[in-house]
């Protein structure tokens, strides 16, 4: 079995019991999302057309522009990749709201007057195979998404837990991120309140896969990284690595 230093242990064991968070007392959303912000933030699975993913691509690239230089939208794209490695085929989108839930509401309104955008959706939809969403919020103890230069490839690390144990997710993680920093690898954080439920999604930045080896293989060598491992673990009911490339119109690069 494996072994961990008993300092590590200690230190962890210590700090679950002298912080923790009372699940019984709040809503998790309250508990885990960040206070001083009200942004709420949408994921988009796209499954496109093998034929179709360079029209999906340009025309997306055009709407997006199109939706970003109209300030009376209260919504922005933070994120569109292409899936390199996992679902093939596959573009991932991520808006972030801000004002959340009426942010939300007053952009869907604007959009379905927008005859520009219908049209928009009504050609997407003869380029697609499938489509699902989700809602999050961001953890509190994660960085807030913001555009930065590229070259870059991304991994989308996600996470279907048990219900039941969000919170001790958060608890955990919330100390571990500090290892997983130092190379500002280090994106995003959020889980889901509308779409499949317990679902935690984890966004990493790399220069390339090499790096994104040897970043991780790094983590191993710091004290209470393992810890952290072995405490999640059990949460865990299935898992999801996503590796992916910036479209050319992507905050995110």
């Amino acid at each position: 079995p494996q072994c961990f230093a008993t300092k590590s242990d200690e230190g962890w064991l210590s700090s679950m019991f002298a912080h923790k968070v009372d699940a019984r007392k709040d809503a998790h959303s309250n508990l885990l999302s960040k206070k001083e912000t009200s942004n709420l933030y949408k994921i988009q699975f796209h499954n496109v057309k093998p034929e179709c993913m360079e029209a999906y691509n340009k025309m997306s690239d055009e709407v997006q522009k199109e939706l970003h230089r109209d300030a009376s939208y209260p919504c922005e794209v933070i994120g569109s990749w292409n899936n390199w490695y996992g679902e093939q085929d596959q573009a991932v989108h991520l808006w972030r709201y801000s004002g959340g839930y009426p942010a939300l509401t007053e952009c869907l309104r604007k959009l379905n007057r927008n005859t520009a955008y219908l049209a928009f959706r009504k050609e997407r939809s003869k380029m697609l195979i499938s489509r699902r969403n989700q809602l999050l919020l961001e953890f509190s103890f994660w960085n807030e998404p913001a555009s930065r230069s590229g070259p870059n490839i991304y991994e989308l690390r996600t996470y279907q837990l048990v219900p039941g144990t969000m919170i001790e997710w958060g608890n955990h993680w919330a100390r571990a991120i500090k290892y997983r920093q130092e190379n500002n690898e280090a994106v995003g954080g959020f889980f889901t309140q509308i779409g499949e439920l317990y679902v935690v999604h984890h966004l990493w930045a790399y220069k390339d896969l090499q790096s994104r080896e040897e970043t991780r293989n790094a983590a191993w060598l710091k004290e209470g990284w393992d810890a952290n491992v072995h405490y999640t673990m059990p949460l865990i009911q299935k898992m999801e690595s996503r590796i992916m490339i910036p479209m050319e119109h992507s905050p995110l690069q």
